[in-house]
């Protein structure tokens, strides 16, 4: 079931429905992306459309899951000074995760799906918060493979994220428009921006990128995410464990 779509008394109906069989209440599904710069090539929806695509993939795997609203705008600060980026900081994000997650206790629980790295902080804040509070939530996040070959981090708009959305929606992608960017740490980006680390917003070499490639990636993170879900949903209602 998709939240939006539905009336309350559809999601009365679900609950009672799972109360009836002994089952918790569905556990609500938020995906979590951003509206920022991804290089010349990507779009600035990229992080939403991969948080999206995973999250629609992943309730056909399992049972008793729901699909919220995205949360698009997020913690995106490392990002300004490229045009386009909108950002509503941590402080604000983390506001928007705990109210959100209060107001759904209705849920046997709720999962972010994450799909930008840069609201770490606002969401791991945001979780122990309320698992400390009692609520069942999770953070998933997507575990990122390292590259073996001595090439630059795949930070932001590299080969993984040119991939993915390859696979996602391919004309939505600039692939005439693909650089290789400087390698960067995550502590280069908190100190400087992005911007001043890279003038494309590319950290990390999009060549090599294909929709196959994207289709593994994709894959591999909807698995763990289901199997992360699956860890944690015998709690049921009433617990709470932080991912």
């Amino acid at each position: 079931m998709r939240l939006g779509d539905a009336t309350w008394s559809d999601v009365d109906d679900a609950i009672a429905g799972h109360s009836l069989d002994g089952t918790p209440a569905p556990i609500l599904l938020i995906p979590v992306g951003s509206t920022e710069q991804h290089g010349p090539h990507l779009p600035i929806s990229t992080d939403t459309l991969i948080a999206e695509e995973i999250t629609e993939r992943a309730i056909h795997l399992t049972d008793g899951l729901m699909i919220g609203p995205t949360l698009s705008i997020s913690a995106s600060g490392e990002h300004a000074g490229f045009p386009g980026t909108l950002s509503i900081g941590n402080s604000a994000m983390s506001t928007v995760i705990v109210e959100l997650c209060r107001s759904a206790d209705w849920a046997a629980g709720v999962v972010f799906v994450n799909g930008h790295g840069g609201n770490h902080t606002a969401v791991t804040r945001s979780v122990e918060l309320l698992v400390g509070e009692g609520r069942s939530t999770l953070a998933w996040w997507p575990k990122w493979p390292q590259r073996q070959d001595g090439g630059p981090a795949d930070l932001h708009a590299g080969r993984i994220e040119t991939s993915m959305m390859l696979a996602i929606d391919p004309g939505l992608v600039r692939l005439e428009l693909t650089a290789p960017g400087p390698a960067a740490t995550v502590q280069d980006l908190r100190a400087k921006g992005v911007r001043a680390v890279s003038p494309t917003g590319v950290l990390g070499d999009p060549n090599g990128a294909s929709g196959r490639e994207g289709e593994r990636f994709i894959v591999s993170f909807v698995e763990d995410l289901i199997h992360e879900i699956e860890r944690w949903r015998p709690l049921g209602a009433g617990s709470a464990q932080a991912g």
